[in-house]
């Protein structure tokens, strides 16, 4: 009796499974023979099931680490590492070189020079393993420095791209997509290039404002001198508001809408073609229209693609009409 309930104490719950003495034991014993098999998937999943039920001791959590830097999960590893960092590991040696290895792959390399330099100046490694060390260090310098060239001359590939004589090559189509993808990027480096591009008069009126856009949107400051649709100023886009924010789409949008409260049908058509055309000729807008002859107008536009045809000011429906057109590339 006295020794049933000695084994009732070494069986472990965990979410009402009852896992029976020597299971967890059994698993890492799985996972280390896995590992020094080359069976790294096999390791792991080992590994993972024993950590359910009880945390590792340093040599599982060790050879898990290393089972996952093998497979590439540089990011779980790295996180065992420092895992075991914190238990004050007796293998910090060779935890620190995984460590090390792991930030590499990771392109850590600030982070790898800061620390080989910290370990070598405060003498925590043993001196058999300085040389070691030294080598890694010099070996994260290349590669960085190696990685960093290969960067510079992929960005030099890249804004040679926006070069005006090359993008003038490709179709208004092919010129909107690629400025579409610089869109999360930073364009401060190609300011000079979406310069020419805007004040080239050859290309599209559309893709010019795209160009434009971008670095309003990055508030970059650089003089330009933007010329289309008979229009010509110089502007500096850090200072300049998106074309959905400017005084006279704000002056039009008003008045569609108060118009239109019981016609949202109609509404929304003016609204997606007020959206499309303040983009082609941003930055000037509808001048040297009056706001109210627009709004007005864009409704009769609308009204007559839906067959109601009405009187209409002939002169501002066939700039709408080219404004319609110039968006089609779109």
């Amino acid at each position: 009796m006295r020794e049933l309930t000695k084994r009732k104490r070494h069986v472990i719950k965990h979410d009402n499974i009852v896992v029976f003495p020597g299971a967890v034991q059994t698993l890492i014993r799985e996972g280390h023979m896995f590992a020094e098999n080359y069976q790294y998937e096999k390791a792991i999943a080992s590994f993972e099931k024993a950590f359910i039920y009880e945390t590792g001791d340093e040599f599982a959590l060790s050879a898990y680490a290393f089972a996952l830097y093998e497979l590439k999960e540089y990011d779980k590893a790295k996180g065992v590492c420092e895992q075991l960092f914190t238990m004050g590991t007796t293998m910090y040696v060779e935890v620190m070189e995984l460590y090390i290895t792991i930030c590499m792959q990771l392109k850590e390399y600030h982070q790898v020079e800061t620390l080989i330099t910290t370990l070598l100046e405060e003498s925590v490694l043993p001196s058999d393993q300085v040389e070691k060390f030294e080598r890694l260090k010099s070996l994260n310098r290349e590669v960085s420095k190696n990685l960093e060239k290969k960067e510079n001359a992929q960005r030099f590939i890249e804004e040679q791209e926006y070069e005006l004589e090359k993008f003038s090559a490709l179709t208004a189509n092919e010129q909107s997509i690629k400025l579409h993808r610089l869109m999360d990027t930073n364009v401060r480096q190609l300011k000079t290039a979406l310069q020419a591009i805007i004040e080239s008069t050859t290309v599209h009126p559309f893709v010019q404002s795209l160009a434009l856009i971008l670095l309003v949107e990055q508030e970059v400051s650089i003089d330009i001198t933007v010329s289309k649709l008979g229009h010509s100023k110089t502007i500096n886009p850090a200072q300049l508001s998106l074309p959905n924010q400017l005084p006279q789409y704000g002056e039009i949008k008003n008045i569609v809408e108060s118009q239109l409260a019981q016609d949202p049908t109609t509404l929304e058509m003016v609204q997606y073609l007020m959206a499309k055309h303040a983009i082609v000729t941003f930055p000037f807008e509808w001048h040297p229209f009056e706001a109210e002859d627009v709004a007005y107008s864009y409704i009769d536009f609308v009204s007559s693609m839906l067959g109601n045809v009405k009187e209409m000011d002939y002169e501002i429906v066939d700039f709408l009409q080219m404004l319609e057109k110039l968006t089609e590339l779109h």
